[in-house]
């Protein structure tokens, strides 16, 4: 308690690393897509490198073969393809650069149905769990992802737009930015296992907690589950994938072990290459949770950075001493989009509206002011 600390800096390594990182599920009767990145240095101002200008062909085992197309942004998609479950299937893929890649030949593994999503509220938020089984007892591994959806409101109502620069307008019905629906995908490592049972079943297997008051049940969320049924080799590699990415910063957490999927680079052999490609069919079910199903949560949350003013075509102030100043407020605050209007206050040219920044009035800066086709 008496002695002193010293501060420790240390240096990002950045290195010239530029490894192919590859993400995708080859998926029968259905669209598959396959998606190619590279990886950055953290010390990097890139976050992201997708891979672009490659050629990517599905190949199974007895010789068929299937060519994705490039839609952009590192994503390669094929159109639903009629895979034989008896053939195990591999990728290929050619860089720009001309190098060659290929992952292993990996067996057909269709998911079993996923049998409930239940949700139980606790004092710490909401739990949502999922229940699956296989009666042919086959799978015994699983991982889980999945898409949350739901409506957040804008703290103000706004009844006027901006019309090019230099004009309000009413604000049509089909314009509105109060309510907008917003997309979240998962961002962990859900994985379970029914190996060392009796039976191929998983009751209650935890997928997602949501803290109390949360903003994703202030009106209706909704959560889409996608169960992935996995190989064993599969299941080891996302096990340690999940434990180097989320179960590490701690001084008594496992140190990082090696990665290695069954992606290689056949033009170069000691080239790393990132990524588990996986075969097989995917099931999925969605829920609709409503405000009213969360007893003791929360409407809304205050924001202290939120608050409506009134600002005036023209402002003049005078001063005690003598002279003055004239504001055009909104010219300068409204037209200008440093905020945006509420509602009118008189008319042009004493009057002029309420306004607030426009995180706290347009609700489409976070989401799409459109329901989604599933929604209901």
């Amino acid at each position: 308690m008496t002695n002193c600390k010293k501060q420790i800096s240390s240096s990002v390594t950045s290195a010239p690393n530029n490894y192919l990182v590859v993400n995708g599920n080859i998926t029968p009767n259905d669209t598959t897509v396959i998606s190619l990145s590279r990886t950055v240095n953290i010390s990097g101002q890139a976050n992201s490198k997708p891979e672009l200008n490659a050629t990517i062909s599905i190949e199974g085992s007895q010789a068929d073969s299937y060519h994705l197309t490039a839609t952009g942004n590192g994503n390669y998609v094929s159109a639903p393809l009629n895979l034989s479950p008896t053939q195990s299937y591999r990728l290929k893929i050619t860089t720009g650069d001309g190098k060659q890649y290929a992952s292993d030949f990996v067996p057909v593994k269709n998911s079993p149905p996923i049998d409930t999503i239940k949700y139980t509220v606790k004092n710490s938020g909401l739990q949502i769990n999922v229940n699956t089984h296989d009666p042919a007892n086959n799978t015994h591994y699983y991982r889980w992802d999945y898409t949350e959806t739901y409506i957040i409101h804008s703290l103000y109502y706004s009844h006027f737009m901006v019309v090019n620069h230099d004009t309000t307008a009413v604000r049509p019905a089909d314009q509105q930015i109060y309510q907008c629906w917003v997309n979240d995908t998962s961002s962990t490592i859900v994985l379970g296992t029914s190996a060392k049972l009796s039976e191929d079943i998983i009751s209650d297997q935890p997928i997602i907690a949501i803290p109390f008051n949360s903003e994703k049940g202030f009106i209706r969320y909704s959560i889409l589950v996608k169960q992935h049924a996995l190989t064993a080799d599969a299941f080891n590699y996302f096990t340690l994938l999940k434990k180097n990415t989320e179960q590490l910063g701690s001084i008594f957490d496992a140190q990082p072990s090696a990665l290695e999927g069954n992606i290689h680079c056949t033009s170069n052999p000691a080239e790393p290459v990132i990524g588990y490609v996986t075969a097989g069919t995917t099931t999925q079910k969605r829920i609709f949770i409503d405000h009213n199903n969360l007893p003791g949560w929360a409407t809304s949350k205050a924001d202290a950075a939120c608050s409506a003013d009134t600002l005036l075509y023209i402002r003049a102030i005078t001063f005690p001493t003598g002279g003055g100043v004239v504001y055009r407020e909104v010219h300068d605050l409204i037209y200008g989009g440093v905020k945006t209007p509420i509602d009118s206050v008189g008319h042009y040219p004493t009057g002029g509206f309420t306004a607030a920044f426009p995180q706290c009035v347009d609700c489409t800066l976070r989401g799409v002011n459109k329901p989604p086709a599933f929604w209901k």
